[in-house]
């Protein structure tokens, strides 16, 4: 079948930038969220599953989505942040799916995050990022 609106794939460039713009502001604001707000949750969770000292072992996730909020933001190793964050989203997916009251956001929300960092690591940064194809 022909497309709706073929002149449109001109900007197929524009969707991974719209996705990695978006992405890393997500992961951006909640590296923030784990630094504040909700820092003791994330630090009982981490005491729940046994991984000690909590307080590093945050520090290092809220440094890690922060730092790669910031990359996807600006486009930089794109796609080496985007299976960063789909290994970590995964996990979190995981866990979600074995004890739903572990987490505070929902399956979906972890699937829909998962899914948008594989489409980064397939396609690339896109317009406007310091990674483009050579």
């Amino acid at each position: 079948m022909l497309s709706v609106f073929p002149e449109l794939f001109t900007y197929g460039l524009l969707a991974p930038f719209i996705l990695r713009v978006v992405l890393g502001a997500l992961f951006l604001n909640l590296g923030i969220l784990k630094f504040t707000k909700e820092k003791s949750r994330w630090i009982t969770f981490f005491e729940g599953f046994r991984i000690k000292p909590a307080v590093i072992f945050l520090t290092i996730l809220a440094s890690i989505e922060t730092i790669g909020g910031i990359l996807l933001i600006i486009g930089l190793f794109t796609q080496v942040v985007a299976l960063v964050f789909a290994i970590l989203t995964f996990a979190e997916l995981f866990i979600e799916f074995k004890e739903e009251a572990l987490l505070k956001r929902n399956i979906i929300f972890y699937l829909l995050v998962f899914a948008i960092s594989l489409s980064l690591l397939f396609s690339g940064a896109g317009f406007f990022a310091f990674d483009l194809p050579l």
